[in-house]
């Protein structure tokens, strides 16, 4: 677990296994708040890495979470190896002879998915993944996020609106670190007390935020348990921000959606990414842009619009009617590996 995202992801997973008898051991990595979901879900687990932010430091870490792991790896002996991106399960299930089973949905983690994609034994990719990684390569027709967010699993907790006035409309904004390996040379919201400022006038805003925040910004920051921002994702009439997971997330959630992210060439990072682009042109829930400028335009045509939140709901019916349910998928074909991985090559997936 490198990522508070990878514990929402296994966490149905992890239990639908457990209660087949099977054993479970997780490794983490202590960066935001994974860990303390990991308390918060009651799963027992061991911290092998923490999260460095220069890559000298990203370096020093690869090789010392490899060292750990493989050491945990050979005085246990598991069957097989999962992980999310996760080069330490694909190199340390190389060196011990067991297989590794590696999810990813993200085309443009280019550093990660060099020092992974050669040495995992399986790689499963949303359907709409935009590379072909040939023979190794599975898909499946939904997204990460549906692992938590499908309504077979997620029910969203009307306590999260106690502190609010019924008139207030709820916008999210997320600030991200950009010291993630994929986040190099990549660009978000340039002024934020601007941004802010002007999205005040629509509505009540709310910061969620990886690292610092500018002190006139501080009164914003979202101050709820970790693992309530999906239902608050849920109740609220906008998301925008810099973090892909949480403009995924609201999208999936029925919430109007917009990513700000951009390449050194000024293109939006969502172009590079297929789950982004099915999501804005097959349903209509998510927008991305390399500005913010073009960004708030679009927020302001939401926000001002009425019926924006009905709509997206309306848009998320439709997606949730054609998509799988993940987790049941990934319990099946962890089970059933390696029949399953042959099921699905054979089906041409």
């Amino acid at each position: 677990m490198g990522h508070p995202a990878h514990v929402h992801f296994f966490k149905y997973m992890i239990k639908n296994l457990e209660k087949a008898g099977h054993t479970v051991n997780i490794v983490a990595r202590d960066k935001d708040v994974t860990l303390k979901l990991l308390n918060i879900y009651g799963f027992k687990y061991e911290v092998i890495s923490r999260y460095y932010y220069t890559m000298l430091g990203k370096m020093h870490n690869f090789i010392q979470t490899v060292r750990k792991l493989l050491k945990k790896a050979r005085k246990m002996r598991p069957d097989m190896l999962i992980g999310v991106g996760d080069p330490y399960v694909a190199h340390v299930g190389r060196l011990i002879g067991k297989p590794s089973i590696v999810f990813t949905d993200t085309e443009d983690a280019k550093l990660a998915n060099v020092l992974t994609f050669p040495f995992a034994s399986v790689i499963c990719t949303p359907l709409c993944f935009k590379e072909d990684l040939g023979r190794k390569h599975v898909r499946y027709n939904g997204y990460h996020e549906l692992a938590y967010l499908h309504p077979n699993y997620f029910k969203p907790d009307e306590n999260v609106l106690d502190f609010l006035n019924d008139n207030d409309k709820i916008i999210i904004v997320r600030f991200i670190s950009w010291s993630a390996s994929h986040d190099i040379g990549l660009r978000g919201i340039k002024s934020r007390t601007d941004f802010i400022r002007t999205l005040e006038n629509y509505g009540r805003v709310f910061i969620t935020s990886e690292g610092k925040l500018e002190k006139n910004l501080e009164k914003y920051r979202l101050r709820i348990s970790p693992e309530k921002i999906h239902s608050l994702l849920y109740y609220a009439d906008l998301y925008i921000g810099e973090g892909g997971t949480m403009a995924a997330e609201a999208a999936i959630l029925g919430t109007p959606s917009i990513h700000i992210e951009s390449t050194s060439k000024g293109i939006a990072t969502g172009e590079l990414s297929g789950n982004f682009i099915e999501l804005r042109d097959k349903y209509g829930l998510l927008y991305f842009y390399p500005d913010q400028n073009k960004a708030l335009e679009k927020a302001i045509e939401i926000l001002e619009n009425g019926n924006s939140k009905k709509e997206w709901q309306r848009k998320r019916e439709r997606l949730l009617s054609e998509k799988i349910d993940v987790t049941a998928w990934m319990t099946d074909f962890i089970e059933r590996y390696p029949d399953s991985f042959y099921e699905n090559k054979n089906r041409g997936i």
